[in-house]
């Protein structure tokens, strides 16, 4: 299966790229994400709770980085086993453009899953990795941009009041840059 998509984000390509390299973002990112360690150069250990149609499934796995063009682009590429659920992998080539003020975030995702996955069928498997990739680069952006114009953050907000599940508030990573 191959995804290819492209999404504007409201904040400098530096921001951008270092938020891609932050293991606190991209657990915060990922769904279902219970745990991320480890670091860009020897690669992070995730721990992943999914549920894709009727198969439930605890997958723990190792994502690396390659390929990397400092501040441009890189490789991502994942390796999760869930046990009798089966096992999912595959690679993400994602590349920064500046544009105007924000960045043009492009990838393009090629993933293969195998075991009882792979016997949920085609049409399954893709409507999930579609709404898996849309929720991470929603997520993330989120992360990276803060609150867009039309949703206010009030100062007596709480992050346990926001609904963030994670904790954090939206933009908590593009103001530890000073980009607000």
């Amino acid at each position: 299966m191959e995804l290819t998509d492209t999404r504007l984000i409201d904040a400098a390509p530096a921001v951008v790229w270092a938020a891609l390299l932050d293991a606190d973002v991209l657990k915060e990112a990922v769904p279902g994400c219970e745990s991320l360690t480890g670091t860009v150069a020897d690669g992070y250990e995730a721990v992943v709770v999914q549920k894709v149609g009727p198969v439930k499934a605890r997958f723990s796995g190792v994502v690396t980085f390659s390929d990397v063009i400092e501040g441009q682009s890189l490789t991502l590429t994942g390796e999760g086993k869930g046990g009798a659920a089966g096992f999912a992998k595959g690679s993400a080539h994602v590349t920064l453009t500046p544009e105007g003020t924000g960045t043009s975030l492009s990838y393009q995702v090629e993933a293969k899953v195998g075991g009882k996955l792979a016997q949920l069928g085609s049409r399954i498997i893709d409507g999930f990795a579609r709404k898996m990739a849309d929720d991470f680069f929603e997520r993330f952006a989120d992360a990276v941009e803060g609150p867009k114009d039309d949703a206010p953050e009030t100062d007596t907000e709480t992050d346990a009041d926001s609904g963030d599940e994670g904790g954090k508030s939206k933009g908590w990573f593009k103001k530890l840059w000073g980009g607000d």
